[in-house]
Protein backbone atom coordinates (compact mmCIF):
# COMPACT_ATOMS: atom_id res chain seq x y z
CA UNK A 1 0.00 0.00 0.00
CA UNK A 2 1.50 3.33 -1.06
CA UNK A 3 2.17 5.92 1.61
CA UNK A 4 1.00 9.52 1.31
CA UNK A 5 3.98 10.66 3.40
CA UNK A 6 6.49 11.63 0.73
CA UNK A 7 10.01 12.14 2.02
CA UNK A 8 13.19 13.08 0.14
CA UNK A 9 16.43 12.08 1.86
CA UNK A 10 19.59 14.02 1.02
CA UNK A 11 22.49 12.52 3.02
CA UNK A 12 25.09 14.89 1.53
CA UNK A 13 28.76 14.78 2.48
CA UNK A 14 31.06 13.86 5.37
CA UNK A 15 29.20 12.23 8.23
CA UNK A 16 25.85 12.95 6.57
CA UNK A 17 25.36 9.46 5.09
CA UNK A 18 26.25 7.84 8.44
CA UNK A 19 23.84 9.81 10.60
CA UNK A 20 21.06 9.67 8.00
CA UNK A 21 21.61 5.90 7.87
CA UNK A 22 20.62 5.62 11.53
CA UNK A 23 17.41 7.53 10.84
CA UNK A 24 16.63 5.12 8.00
CA UNK A 25 16.83 2.32 10.57
CA UNK A 26 14.25 4.13 12.71
CA UNK A 27 12.04 4.59 9.65
CA UNK A 28 12.21 0.82 9.06
CA UNK A 29 11.38 0.25 12.74
CA UNK A 30 8.34 2.51 12.46
CA UNK A 31 7.14 0.59 9.44
CA UNK A 32 7.35 -2.71 11.33
CA UNK A 33 6.34 -1.67 14.85
CA UNK A 34 4.14 1.41 14.34
CA UNK A 35 2.69 0.50 10.94
CA UNK A 36 3.74 3.90 9.62
CA UNK A 37 5.31 3.93 6.18
CA UNK A 38 6.95 6.63 4.11
CA UNK A 39 7.36 6.97 0.37
CA UNK A 40 11.11 7.67 0.41
CA UNK A 41 13.33 8.85 -2.41
CA UNK A 42 17.01 9.71 -2.09
CA UNK A 43 19.17 12.21 -3.92
CA UNK A 44 22.61 13.80 -4.05
CA UNK A 45 23.51 17.26 -2.82
CA UNK A 46 26.69 19.20 -2.17
CA UNK A 47 30.04 17.62 -2.88
CA UNK A 48 28.46 14.26 -3.68
CA UNK A 49 26.36 15.92 -6.40
CA UNK A 50 29.39 17.83 -7.71
CA UNK A 51 31.35 14.60 -8.07
CA UNK A 52 28.48 12.83 -9.84
CA UNK A 53 26.90 15.64 -11.87
CA UNK A 54 29.22 18.66 -11.77
CA UNK A 55 26.76 20.77 -9.78
CA UNK A 56 25.92 20.97 -6.04
CA UNK A 57 22.22 20.42 -6.80
CA UNK A 58 20.67 19.18 -10.04
CA UNK A 59 17.40 20.55 -11.39
CA UNK A 60 15.94 17.06 -11.03
CA UNK A 61 16.73 16.88 -7.31
CA UNK A 62 15.39 20.41 -6.85
CA UNK A 63 12.15 19.34 -8.52
CA UNK A 64 11.97 16.30 -6.24
CA UNK A 65 12.35 18.57 -3.20
CA UNK A 66 9.47 20.73 -4.40
CA UNK A 67 7.18 17.72 -4.84
CA UNK A 68 7.57 15.95 -1.48
CA UNK A 69 6.09 16.66 1.94
CA UNK A 70 9.46 17.04 3.66
CA UNK A 71 13.20 16.88 3.03
CA UNK A 72 15.58 15.21 5.50
CA UNK A 73 19.07 16.63 5.03
CA UNK A 74 22.39 15.32 6.36
CA UNK A 75 25.43 17.58 6.07
CA UNK A 76 27.35 19.31 3.33
CA UNK A 77 30.85 20.30 2.26
CA UNK A 78 34.44 19.37 2.98
CA UNK A 79 38.05 20.26 2.10
CA UNK A 80 37.86 18.33 -1.18
CA UNK A 81 35.70 21.08 -2.71
CA UNK A 82 36.98 24.19 -0.90
CA UNK A 83 38.94 25.53 -3.88
CA UNK A 84 35.99 25.54 -6.23
CA UNK A 85 34.59 28.94 -7.31
CA UNK A 86 32.26 30.45 -4.69
CA UNK A 87 29.08 29.85 -6.72
CA UNK A 88 30.04 26.22 -7.37
CA UNK A 89 30.83 25.13 -3.82
CA UNK A 90 28.76 22.44 -2.07
CA UNK A 91 26.98 24.90 0.23
CA UNK A 92 25.26 26.49 -2.76
CA UNK A 93 23.13 23.37 -3.03
CA UNK A 94 21.64 23.92 0.41
CA UNK A 95 21.18 27.64 -0.21
CA UNK A 96 19.31 26.88 -3.43
CA UNK A 97 17.01 24.50 -1.60
CA UNK A 98 16.23 27.12 1.03
CA UNK A 99 15.64 29.83 -1.56
CA UNK A 100 13.50 27.95 -4.08
CA UNK A 101 11.47 26.20 -1.38
CA UNK A 102 11.05 29.63 0.27
CA UNK A 103 11.98 28.27 3.68
CA UNK A 104 11.62 31.47 5.66
CA UNK A 105 11.18 30.11 9.20
CA UNK A 106 14.16 28.40 10.81
CA UNK A 107 13.36 26.59 14.07
CA UNK A 108 16.36 25.99 16.32
CA UNK A 109 15.44 24.34 19.62
CA UNK A 110 17.90 24.44 22.51
CA UNK A 111 16.91 21.65 24.86
CA UNK A 112 19.09 20.23 27.61
CA UNK A 113 18.61 16.56 28.41
CA UNK A 114 18.98 15.89 32.13
CA UNK A 115 21.92 13.56 31.58
CA UNK A 116 23.87 16.28 29.74
CA UNK A 117 23.19 19.25 32.00
CA UNK A 118 26.72 19.09 33.41
CA UNK A 119 28.20 19.20 29.89
CA UNK A 120 27.04 22.79 29.40
CA UNK A 121 29.47 25.66 29.82
CA UNK A 122 26.96 27.25 32.21
CA UNK A 123 26.16 26.19 35.75
CA UNK A 124 23.93 23.16 36.16
CA UNK A 125 21.09 25.11 37.78
CA UNK A 126 20.95 27.57 34.87
CA UNK A 127 20.45 24.94 32.16
CA UNK A 128 18.85 21.92 33.84
CA UNK A 129 15.45 21.47 32.21
CA UNK A 130 16.13 24.14 29.58
CA UNK A 131 13.77 24.03 26.60
CA UNK A 132 13.67 27.13 24.40
CA UNK A 133 12.93 27.63 20.71
CA UNK A 134 14.70 30.24 18.60
CA UNK A 135 12.81 31.15 15.44
CA UNK A 136 15.08 32.80 12.87
CA UNK A 137 13.79 34.51 9.73
CA UNK A 138 15.80 32.79 7.02
CA UNK A 139 15.24 34.40 3.61
CA UNK A 140 15.44 38.15 4.21
CA UNK A 141 17.47 40.72 6.08
CA UNK A 142 21.07 41.76 5.64
CA UNK A 143 22.17 38.46 4.07
CA UNK A 144 19.94 39.04 1.04
CA UNK A 145 19.25 42.79 0.98
CA UNK A 146 20.22 44.95 -1.98
CA UNK A 147 22.34 46.89 -2.72
CA UNK A 148 25.33 44.90 -1.56
CA UNK A 149 28.92 44.57 -2.68
CA UNK A 150 32.46 45.88 -2.47
CA UNK A 151 33.28 49.11 -4.28
CA UNK A 152 36.31 51.32 -4.72
CA UNK A 153 35.83 54.92 -3.62
CA UNK A 154 37.32 57.89 -5.51
CA UNK A 155 40.04 57.99 -2.87
CA UNK A 156 41.09 54.48 -3.86
CA UNK A 157 39.88 52.98 -0.60
CA UNK A 158 37.59 49.95 -0.84
CA UNK A 159 34.21 49.86 0.92
CA UNK A 160 32.06 46.82 1.66
CA UNK A 161 28.32 47.29 2.14
CA UNK A 162 25.18 45.25 2.82
CA UNK A 163 21.58 46.33 3.24
CA UNK A 164 19.36 45.31 6.15
CA UNK A 165 15.87 45.26 4.67
CA UNK A 166 12.52 43.79 5.71
CA UNK A 167 9.01 44.25 4.36
CA UNK A 168 5.91 44.10 6.53
CA UNK A 169 4.83 40.81 4.95
CA UNK A 170 8.21 39.19 5.61
CA UNK A 171 8.04 40.17 9.27
CA UNK A 172 4.40 39.19 9.67
CA UNK A 173 4.73 35.67 8.30
CA UNK A 174 7.62 34.69 10.54
CA UNK A 175 6.01 36.40 13.55
CA UNK A 176 2.82 34.39 13.05
CA UNK A 177 4.87 31.19 13.09
CA UNK A 178 6.36 32.42 16.38
CA UNK A 179 2.95 33.06 17.93
CA UNK A 180 1.70 29.65 16.76
CA UNK A 181 4.73 27.92 18.26
CA UNK A 182 4.21 29.75 21.55
CA UNK A 183 0.56 28.65 21.60
CA UNK A 184 1.71 25.03 21.47
CA UNK A 185 4.39 25.54 24.13
CA UNK A 186 4.30 27.78 27.20
CA UNK A 187 2.51 30.79 25.73
CA UNK A 188 5.43 33.25 25.75
CA UNK A 189 6.97 34.97 22.72
CA UNK A 190 9.94 37.33 22.90
CA UNK A 191 10.52 39.41 19.75
CA UNK A 192 14.14 40.49 19.32
CA UNK A 193 15.52 43.37 17.22
CA UNK A 194 17.48 46.64 17.54
CA UNK A 195 14.67 49.18 17.33
CA UNK A 196 16.79 51.63 19.30
CA UNK A 197 19.25 52.14 16.41
CA UNK A 198 17.77 50.48 13.28
CA UNK A 199 14.71 51.52 11.26
CA UNK A 200 14.20 47.91 10.21
CA UNK A 201 13.99 47.10 13.92
CA UNK A 202 11.37 49.82 14.44
CA UNK A 203 9.22 48.31 11.69
CA UNK A 204 9.82 44.80 13.06
CA UNK A 205 8.55 45.81 16.50
CA UNK A 206 5.53 47.64 15.07
CA UNK A 207 4.44 44.70 12.91
CA UNK A 208 4.88 42.09 15.63
CA UNK A 209 2.98 44.25 18.11
CA UNK A 210 0.14 44.84 15.64
CA UNK A 211 -0.56 41.14 15.06
CA UNK A 212 -0.30 40.19 18.73
CA UNK A 213 -4.01 41.00 19.07
CA UNK A 214 -4.73 37.88 16.98
CA UNK A 215 -3.06 35.73 19.67
CA UNK A 216 -4.52 36.85 23.01
CA UNK A 217 -3.37 33.64 24.68
CA UNK A 218 0.31 34.48 24.02
CA UNK A 219 2.29 36.88 26.21
CA UNK A 220 4.45 39.09 23.94
CA UNK A 221 7.63 40.83 25.08
CA UNK A 222 10.31 42.76 23.21
CA UNK A 223 14.06 42.78 23.73
CA UNK A 224 17.07 44.35 22.04
CA UNK A 225 19.37 41.78 20.45
CA UNK A 226 22.44 42.64 22.51
CA UNK A 227 20.49 42.33 25.75
CA UNK A 228 19.01 39.05 24.54
CA UNK A 229 22.49 37.63 23.96
CA UNK A 230 23.38 38.54 27.53
CA UNK A 231 20.15 37.13 28.95
CA UNK A 232 20.60 33.81 27.11
CA UNK A 233 23.80 33.17 29.06
CA UNK A 234 22.57 34.85 32.25
CA UNK A 235 19.09 33.37 32.69
CA UNK A 236 18.11 31.27 29.64
CA UNK A 237 15.06 29.65 31.22
CA UNK A 238 13.20 32.98 31.15
CA UNK A 239 12.58 32.35 27.44
CA UNK A 240 10.04 30.13 25.70
CA UNK A 241 10.03 31.16 22.01
CA UNK A 242 12.31 33.86 20.58
CA UNK A 243 11.53 35.28 17.13
CA UNK A 244 14.13 37.42 15.41
CA UNK A 245 15.64 38.37 12.08
CA UNK A 246 18.19 36.55 9.96
CA UNK A 247 21.38 38.13 11.32
CA UNK A 248 20.43 38.16 15.00
CA UNK A 249 18.91 34.69 14.70
CA UNK A 250 22.15 33.34 13.27
CA UNK A 251 24.10 34.71 16.24
CA UNK A 252 21.62 33.99 19.03
CA UNK A 253 20.88 30.42 17.96
CA UNK A 254 24.58 29.53 17.97
CA UNK A 255 24.91 31.16 21.38
CA UNK A 256 21.97 29.12 22.69
CA UNK A 257 23.37 25.98 21.09
CA UNK A 258 26.33 25.97 23.42
CA UNK A 259 24.04 25.93 26.45
CA UNK A 260 23.25 22.32 25.57
CA UNK A 261 26.82 21.07 25.70
CA UNK A 262 27.26 19.77 22.15
CA UNK A 263 26.41 20.78 18.59
CA UNK A 264 26.07 17.05 17.93
CA UNK A 265 22.78 17.09 19.83
CA UNK A 266 20.98 19.91 18.06
CA UNK A 267 18.30 19.52 15.37
CA UNK A 268 16.65 22.19 13.24
CA UNK A 269 13.71 22.71 10.92
CA UNK A 270 13.25 25.21 8.08
CA UNK A 271 9.61 25.79 7.12
CA UNK A 272 7.89 27.52 4.24
CA UNK A 273 4.44 29.07 4.00
CA UNK A 274 1.40 26.88 4.54
CA UNK A 275 -0.77 26.30 1.47
CA UNK A 276 -4.25 27.43 2.63
CA UNK A 277 -6.01 24.95 0.36
CA UNK A 278 -4.05 21.85 1.35
CA UNK A 279 -2.44 22.77 4.67
CA UNK A 280 0.87 21.56 3.22
CA UNK A 281 4.08 23.54 3.67
CA UNK A 282 7.57 23.08 2.27
CA UNK A 283 9.97 21.87 4.95
CA UNK A 284 13.58 20.82 5.34
CA UNK A 285 15.04 19.23 8.47
CA UNK A 286 18.75 19.05 9.27
CA UNK A 287 21.15 18.78 12.20
CA UNK A 288 22.96 21.94 13.23
CA UNK A 289 26.40 20.29 13.07
CA UNK A 290 28.56 20.30 9.95
CA UNK A 291 29.98 17.51 7.82
CA UNK A 292 32.91 16.78 10.19
CA UNK A 293 35.19 15.45 7.43
CA UNK A 294 37.89 14.59 10.00
CA UNK A 295 35.77 11.69 11.34
CA UNK A 296 33.70 10.84 8.25
CA UNK A 297 33.48 7.13 7.51
CA UNK A 298 34.95 6.15 10.89
CA UNK A 299 31.73 5.36 12.72
CA UNK A 300 32.40 8.05 15.33
CA UNK A 301 29.64 10.51 14.47
CA UNK A 302 26.83 11.27 16.88
CA UNK A 303 23.53 10.53 15.06
CA UNK A 304 21.29 12.09 17.73
CA UNK A 305 20.95 15.53 16.11
CA UNK A 306 19.80 13.85 12.89
CA UNK A 307 17.44 11.60 14.84
CA UNK A 308 15.98 14.60 16.68
CA UNK A 309 15.63 16.42 13.35
CA UNK A 310 13.55 13.46 12.18
CA UNK A 311 11.43 13.80 15.32
CA UNK A 312 10.83 17.45 14.38
CA UNK A 313 9.88 16.28 10.87
CA UNK A 314 7.26 13.96 12.33
CA UNK A 315 5.90 16.72 14.56
CA UNK A 316 5.76 19.65 12.14
CA UNK A 317 5.26 18.05 8.72
CA UNK A 318 3.09 15.05 9.58
CA UNK A 319 1.44 16.05 12.87
CA UNK A 320 2.78 12.84 14.44
CA UNK A 321 3.42 14.26 17.90
CA UNK A 322 3.11 10.93 19.69
CA UNK A 323 5.78 9.33 17.53
CA UNK A 324 8.01 12.39 17.86
CA UNK A 325 7.62 12.27 21.65
CA UNK A 326 8.55 8.58 21.64
CA UNK A 327 11.77 9.22 19.72
CA UNK A 328 12.73 12.15 21.95
CA UNK A 329 11.99 10.06 25.05
CA UNK A 330 14.14 7.23 23.68
CA UNK A 331 17.03 9.67 23.17
CA UNK A 332 16.64 10.95 26.74
CA UNK A 333 16.52 7.43 28.16
CA UNK A 334 19.60 6.30 26.24
CA UNK A 335 21.54 9.31 27.49
CA UNK A 336 20.21 8.71 30.99
CA UNK A 337 21.68 5.21 30.81
CA UNK A 338 25.12 6.74 30.29
CA UNK A 339 25.43 5.76 26.62
CA UNK A 340 27.63 8.26 24.78
CA UNK A 341 29.33 8.87 21.45
CA UNK A 342 32.76 10.47 21.61
CA UNK A 343 31.57 14.07 21.30
CA UNK A 344 29.42 13.90 24.44
CA UNK A 345 31.46 11.43 26.50
CA UNK A 346 33.01 12.70 29.71
CA UNK A 347 36.77 12.21 30.26
CA UNK A 348 37.38 8.54 30.92
CA UNK A 349 33.87 7.55 29.82
CA UNK A 350 33.61 4.82 27.19
CA UNK A 351 32.39 6.06 23.80
CA UNK A 352 30.36 3.95 21.40
CA UNK A 353 30.08 4.07 17.63
CA UNK A 354 27.43 5.62 15.45
CA UNK A 355 25.75 2.29 14.75
CA UNK A 356 25.94 1.27 18.39
CA UNK A 357 24.06 4.43 19.32
CA UNK A 358 21.50 3.46 16.70
CA UNK A 359 21.24 -0.01 18.26
CA UNK A 360 20.66 1.51 21.69
CA UNK A 361 17.91 3.77 20.35
CA UNK A 362 16.12 0.90 18.63
CA UNK A 363 16.22 -1.18 21.82
CA UNK A 364 14.77 1.71 23.78
CA UNK A 365 12.07 2.26 21.18
CA UNK A 366 11.16 -1.44 21.47
CA UNK A 367 10.69 -0.95 25.22
CA UNK A 368 8.56 2.16 24.77
CA UNK A 369 6.39 0.51 22.14
CA UNK A 370 5.83 -2.67 24.18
Amino acid sequence: MASNKKLLVLPGDGIGPEVVGEVRRIVDWMDKRRHVSFDISEGLVGGAAIDAHGTPLTDETMADAMSVDAVLFGSIGGPKWEKLPFNSQPERGLLRLRKEMDLFANLRPAMVFDALADASSLKHELVAGLDIMILRELTGGVYFGEPRGIETLPSGERRGFNTQSYSESEIERVARVGFELAQKRNGKLCSVEKANVMESGVLWREVVTSIAKDYPDVSLSHMYADNCAMQIVRNPKQFDVIVTDNLFGDILSDCAAMLTGSLGMLPSASLGAEDPSTGRRMALYEPVHGSAPDIAGQGKANPLAEVLSFAMLLRYSFDMGEDADMIETAVGNVLGAGIRTADIAAPGQQAISTSEMGNALLKELDKLAA
